[in-house]
């Protein structure tokens, strides 16, 4: 279980502040987030809290300040209310980063920005020079598999069990702040996955946070949404 919280308190960077350096990790192909967190315990980048913590604020207000000053990973073991852990600030570094994805990330947006200088305009020999960082593109996005972790469960949810964070004082209750949400637009049934901020109403229930002009908001307010043929 991750969970991360909106750091709308962390100062900007200093007026001709460096982009960090890159380190020389090595990388490792991870499955899963276990793999991960077991690295960054090897690489000394998690701290692990054996404490009961609230997710009321207090747990907020510790990822707030520990991602403020650059510090580690954080795993909270004993969340008050849950049996799950919460983990926080996964990629709150370069070089984590660099340790959860390896170079490509870098690599890729680099190129991708050289390539778009260097094809003004688009001849075709200048797009042919840059056929394998498009082939790149192609690599991305979504893979069928038959079976996974995710379907070895299957019960009726509880919403009240997650650790959902309430960030700030004045927040109508509990976020899930980086949901991933699958909607189906009314009219051509297009899938769109975008990420909105889901207030925990109760079990079965959440509100949802979208802006109107953007995937699911514009599916919400499209013409033919109706009872009858209403967004999925």
């Amino acid at each position: 279980m991750s969970a991360h919280t909106d750091d709308r308190s962390a100062a900007p960077p200093p007026a001709g502040a460096r982009r960090p350096r890159r380190s020389a990790v090595r990388f490792e192909p991870l499955r899963d987030l276990r793999q991960y967190l077991d690295l960054l315990r090897r690489q000394h980048e998690l701290a692990e809290i054996d404490v009961p913590v609230n997710p009321d604020e207090e747990l907020a207000e510790i990822h707030r300040r520990v991602i403020a000053v650059g510090g580690p990973a954080l795993l909270f073991r004993r969340v008050r209310g849950s049996p799950y852990p919460v983990a926080t600030n996964l990629f709150g570094t370069a070089r984590r980063v660099e340790l959860a994805f390896g170079n490509r990330p870098f690599e890729f947006i680099e190129q991708a920005a050289r390539l778009a200088r260097d094809l003004a305009p688009p001849f075709l020999p200048r797009l042919w020079r840059g056929r394998r960082l498009i082939g790149r593109r192609y690599e991305l996005g979504e893979r069928r598999c038959r079976q996974g972790p995710v379907c070895e469960v299957e019960e009726d949810p509880r919403l009240t069990e997650l650790p959902m964070l309430k960030c700030w004082p004045e927040d109508g209750g509990a976020f899930l702040t980086l949901p991933l949400v699958l909607t189906h637009g009314p009219v051509d049934g297009r899938p769109n996955l975008g990420m909105y901020r889901m207030q925990r109403y109760d079990d079965r229930t959440t509100g949802m946070h979208w802006q109107i002009g953007k995937g699911g908001g514009a599916f919400i307010t499209t013409r033919p949404n109706s009872a009858a043929n209403p967004c999925r």
